[in-house]
Parts: C-alpha cells; sequence; structure tokens
C-alpha cells in the first residue's frame, strides 16, 4: 500500500476529532485517508474480490462496497472471508440491512435522503437510532452520507430555493441525532456533481462543526480530465482550509481501471502539499456540461460505461452550448440526480431511461439512444438560438 500524504507545513487543520475506521484513524490531524468503491456487482464476488484488491494494490486505505438485499449480504460475507482490505459499507436504501453487513466491514455509510423510503410509520431518529446501536454493537464507524440527488424531502421543503442550505442542514440533523445517542464514531460527506457547490457546502459545514471529520469528494465528476479537474479545484480549495480529513475521486473509468481514482487523488493531495496548485482552465465553467457517476455496484448494465463515453463524443458538436448532460448507471440516484440536468439518461439493466430536466421521455435500448439523445439536444440548442 503506497505512504498516505501528510499534509504538513503551513497548511493547517480543522482540529477535528478522531474517528477509528478498523486500524485506522481518519481525523485528529491523522494523514489523509484515501478511499474508492468497488464497481462491481456485489453479488459477482469473484469480480468483487478482483477489484477490492486491484483497489487496494493501487493503495486504497479504505474500499467501499454496496448492499441491496439479503444476497448481497451473503457475497459480502464471502468476499470478506477472501480479502484483508479494510471495508465500508453502503447501504444504499435499506438500513434495515445493517444488523447483517455489520460483523464483515468496519464502516457503515448511509444516506439521511433514504431514510423516508422504508418503514415510512417510524421516524427518521427511531432509525438513525437503529443504525448507531448496530454500529456500536459490531465496533463499526459510521459515514453520514449526504447526496445532491437524494436530499432529504424534508429539508428540500424547508430550504425550496437554497440547496447548500438544504444539504448542510441534513448533514447537521443526523451529527445532532448521533451526538444524542452518543455515538462519536462517524464522518460527514456532503457531496454534489458541480465542484462549486461542494466547496461551498462543505465551507458551510466546517463552520457549523469543526469537530467533524469530513469525506470530500465530487460525485458524479464524470470522465477524465475533466472530472479530475473538478475534482482538483474542489480539494484544491477544502484541503488548503484544513478541510478534509478523507477523500475520493469519483471518475467514469472502464472497472479496470478504478485504481485510476486512487493514484490521481494522492496526486492532487502531493500537489496541495508541496503547495503545486494549478488555476482553473479559462472558461471552464463554460458550455456544454457532461456530468457521469463512478459506477458502483448499482450499475445494472455495464454498458453504462461506454454509454458515457459515447455521449461525450457524439457531443463534442455542441460544445459551445451551456447545456448539461447527465449519466447516470443506476435506478437509486438516476432519477433524482438528472433532474438539474437539461437531458438525463439513467440506465437499466436492459434500458436507458431519457429525460428532458424532470419530464421523462420513455425508456430505449442501449443501442438506440444515442440518436435520440441527439434529437433532443438539437432541440434545445435550435430552442436556445
Amino acid at each position: 500500500m503506497e505512504e498516505t500524504i501528510q499534509l504538513t507545513g503551513d497548511l493547517r487543520r480543522n482540529p477535528t476529532r478522531s474517528v477509528r475506521v478498523g486500524d485506522m484513524t481518519i481525523g485528529g490531524g491523522n494523514p489523509i485517508v484515501v478511499q474508492s468503491m468497488a464497481a462491481t456487482r456485489t453479488q459477482d464476488i469473484e469480480a468483487t474480490v478482483r477489484q477490492v484488491k486491484l483497489l487496494e494494490a493501487a493503495g486504497a486505505d479504505l474500499v467501499r462496497v454496496a448492499v441491496d438485499s439479503r444476497k448481497d449480504v451473503e457475497a459480502l460475507a464471502t468476499v470478506r472471508e477472501q480479502t484483508e482490505a479494510p471495508l465500508s459499507v453502503d447501504l444504499q436504501e435499506n438500513y434495515r440491512l445493517c444488523t447483517q453487513v455489520a460483523p464483515h466491514v468496519d464502516k457503515i455509510r448511509y444516506n439521511p435522503g433514504h431514510l423516508h423510503h422504508h418503514e415510512r410509520s417510524k421516524s427518521v431518529r427511531e432509525k438513525v437510532a437503529f443504525v448507531a446501536e448496530t454500529a456500536a454493537e459490531y465496533d463499526c464507524a459510521i459515514r453520514v452520507g449526504v447526496n445532491c440527488g437524494s436530499i432529504d424531502p424534508r429539508m428540500l421543503e424547508r430550504y425550496p430555493n437554497d440547496h447548500v442550505s438544504a444539504i448542510v442542514a441534513s448533514a447537521s440533523e443526523h451529527c445532532g441525532l448521533l451526538d444524542e445517542f452518543s455515538f462519536d464514531r462517524y464522518v460527514v460527506s456532503i457531496k454534489d456533481s458541480d465542484w462549486k457547490q461542494v466547496v461551498e457546502a462543505n465551507q458551510k459545514f466546517a463552520e457549523e462543526r469543526p469537530d467533524v471529520p469530513l469525506h470530500l469528494g465530487v460525485t458524479e465528476a464524470g470522465m477524465p480530465p475533466e472530472g479530475v479537474i473538478k475534482t482538483r479545484v474542489a480539494f484544491e480549495q477544502l484541503v488548503s482550509q484544513g478541510i478534509g480529513d478523507t477523500v475520493r475521486v469519483s471518475l467514469t473509468v472502464p472497472f479496470d481501471d478504478k485504481g485510476m481514482e486512487i493514484h490521481v487523488a494522492r496526486e492532487i493531495l502531493s500537489d496541495i502539499a508541496a503547495g503545486r496548485f494549478r488555476s482553473v482552465p479559462p472558461k471552464f465553467d463554460e458550455g456544454l456540461n457532461i456530468i457521469s457517476c463512478p459506477s458502483c455496484s448499482r450499475v445494472e448494465n455495464e454498458k453504462f460505461v461506454d454509454l458515457a463515453q459515447d455521449v461525450k463524443a457524439m457531443t463534442e458538436y455542441a460544445s459551445e452550448y451551456d447545456i448539461t448532460i447527465a449519466v447516470m448507471g443506476c435506478r437509486v440516484n438516476g432519477p433524482g440526480e438528472t433532474d438539474d440536468a437539461d437531458l438525463g439518461l439513467w440506465c437499466g439493466p436492459l434500458a436507458v431511461n431519457l429525460k428532458r430536466g424532470e419530464e421523462s421521455l420513455g425508456h430505449y435500448p442501449y443501442d438506440e439512444i444515442l440518436p435520440r439523445l441527439k434529437q433532443e439536444l438539437d432541440a434545445i440548442i435550435e430552442d436556445r438560438r
């Protein structure tokens, strides 16, 4: 495993508390932890183990996998037997699975925005208490992971015109609940596909809760090199202010290239530690913007990665237009996280769902979606001329 970068010299670190995750410690002035996520279906045990080991060999300090069913839990137990890598688990939308996965991992991640989907008769407080009690019983840390496309609907109602305040309030509420339950082994992540929102939201949260370790990342950053640039400028602004105790670079790349996320993260941190900052290219935020998720075990068809590359190539002719196209790999985050895009594609096992804003335009086979996407893209361009 590669040596973890320790930021020293003139770069101060926020005085966050120490959170133990297995044998490592996040926060408390410890080296920044670099992590990634397995992009394979967890039930494909051979592929998942191979990718966990690939990420570990690339220098990952922590590897996250996802579970969404009892079969995933069974697979996770087998994966755990075949690797010694520190593991984190993404509970996705079923928080009750935490009792089954906790014995096999070092850290549990849940999304506050997903807690309202199951057992609606129970309060959010009850559900968080259940996760906290389970984590404490099995010696696990917790990550409260707030994502831009799956914000708690109560917070959206409270802050209808203030996206940043909504996601920060969601994170703060869950920190308060965990504090109330005397559970302090938690970190928070606040992610968005817009690097500027990532910077603003994390700065705001760090001001409110400077004690809480933060996991940094630009979600759905997209493909290299644009995805690398978005992540770099966000990390440069935050880490240089002392914000950030663990990071992930989220890139849409072929499954066998996921180690790139680790190498890029370490390069960025090394540059920041050495004072090597890179300016944002002129007009970086102007023109066509393609956002795409980094792929994970939720992806139901590996064609998603190829589709994202094809969308990028096909839409080059529209590069001068301020249009956002989102390409998402699953049904969990796809519907919500394409709402703010001009055109959105979220990929199922056999077909791709096409959206224009929040309006659904139907679903199309993978080999028919590009011409249909171009038709809608041309219509938007014509409307804006």
